[in-house]
């Protein structure tokens, strides 16, 4: 698979309605981007083959499962080695409150993304689960205050028009 893959304005289109509704039928979709039927299906098979389309989900509110708190919950931990890193990130992901886990750079060695029911489980995470582990020498954790559901990626301006440095197959 190449580095980038060109899309022109209706995989934009095509991608953006998927981002925003997983569900619509092949139909509607076609109808939506003034494709036939057909050749929607082609694209959006040519998107998932070439990997712009990794996955399809459905899109859970945390609140009204019982989880009504979110947090974010920055760690550092020492050795900064793969041999810390990969278990921990092991570690984190199997976690049921894990909704979503980011290494990067900068104060913090690791954001966590956690959803649990209230301030108590909040503290049995941190305290239990995550500073009870031997590599982690810090974290803070942030309470969410609110979670506001970004639009569907969409093609950046500098890229518009913009050629791209390998077609995809179509």
């Amino acid at each position: 698979m190449s580095e980038f893959v060109e899309l022109d304005s209706v995989d934009w289109r095509i991608l953006e309605e998927l981002q925003n509704d997983a569900s619509v039928p092949n139909k509607e979709l076609a109808a939506r981007v003034g494709l036939a039927p057909s050749t929607c299906l082609d694209r959006v098979r040519r998107l998932r083959a070439t990997g712009v389309i990794t996955a399809y989900r459905a899109e859970i509110d945390p609140r009204v499962v019982g989880l009504g708190l979110e947090a974010i919950v920055a760690v550092n931990v020492r050795p900064h080695s793969r041999e810390v890193v990969d278990p921990f990130r092991t570690f984190v992901l199997s976690l049921p409150e894990t909704r979503a886990l980011f290494h990067v750079s900068g104060q913090a060695d690791f954001l966590i993304h956690i959803a649990v029911e209230d301030s108590r489980h909040l503290q049995r995470f941190l305290v239990d689960k995550v500073s009870s582990r031997p590599e982690v020498r810090n974290l803070t954790s942030s309470i969410v205050l609110e979670r506001v559901r970004t639009s569907a990626l969409t093609v950046p301006s500098a890229r518009q028009g913009a050629a791209r440095r390998r077609r995809a197959p179509r």
